[in-house]
């Protein structure tokens, strides 16, 4: 039977789910792992290489967020505890004090939606809006997923838009003026896992 929908969209053919679920998973684990072990520092698997629908590498790396399903109430945390003091090392002492615990350790609170945050201008900006789609290429740890995903901007009252922006906000005090926050919405059917055995 289908699985349920992850983010309001069609249902999921089970092996199409499970490649879902298995991937939000592995993402949880890395991200718990960095904010634990190595500050919060971005790693390979938060990084994916990009390509477009052709396979031309626009990117060997940008950096990606999962967020929850329903951010509103982690976004207004991140919102208070940026706004509760000007110290960034106090701030991002926090950020990394409640990414650590528990936050990442029920992935079925996830959505599938990944987003990015870009400074402005910014020509790989310009090329994923006028693909409209990309490849992201995922690789940590033995483990890799290629992801053909959808592109699009980001209204700036959109949720997913406000959880990403209060998120980098905790970590980078001096975000630059200009931004642009991107979705990647993945293909599921169409993605792929393997090993490094298969790689």
């Amino acid at each position: 039977m289908p699985s349920e929908p992850s983010d309001n969209v069609v249902l999921l053919e089970p092996a199409a789910a499970a490649l879902r679920d298995a991937f939000i998973g592995w993402q949880c684990r890395i991200r718990q792992l960095s904010v634990r072990q190595a500050g919060g520092r971005p790693t390979a698997g938060m990084r994916p290489r990009v390509l477009t629908p052709q396979g031309t590498q626009l990117a060997a790396g940008i950096t990606l967020l999962i967020v929850e399903r329903d951010p509103q109430e982690s976004t207004a945390l991140f919102r208070f505890q940026y706004q509760k003091t000007q110290d960034p090392i106090e701030r991002y002492d926090k950020i990394l004090e409640i990414l650590a615990a528990s936050y990442f350790q029920q992935p079925r609170k996830f959505g599938d939606v990944l987003s990015g945050l870009f400074a402005m201008p910014s020509d790989i900006v310009a090329a994923l809006l006028n693909q409209g789609r990309c490849m992201l290429e995922f690789r940590e740890y033995g483990q890799g997923y290629r992801l053909p995903c959808r592109v699009a901007a980001l209204a700036e009252a959109d949720h997913l838009y406000q959880a990403t922006y209060w998120h980098n906000h905790m970590f980078n005090a001096n975000l630059p003026p200009a931004i642009r926050i991107l979705s990647f919405t993945p293909d599921w059917p169409h993605a792929a896992a393997w090993t490094a055995d298969e790689a």
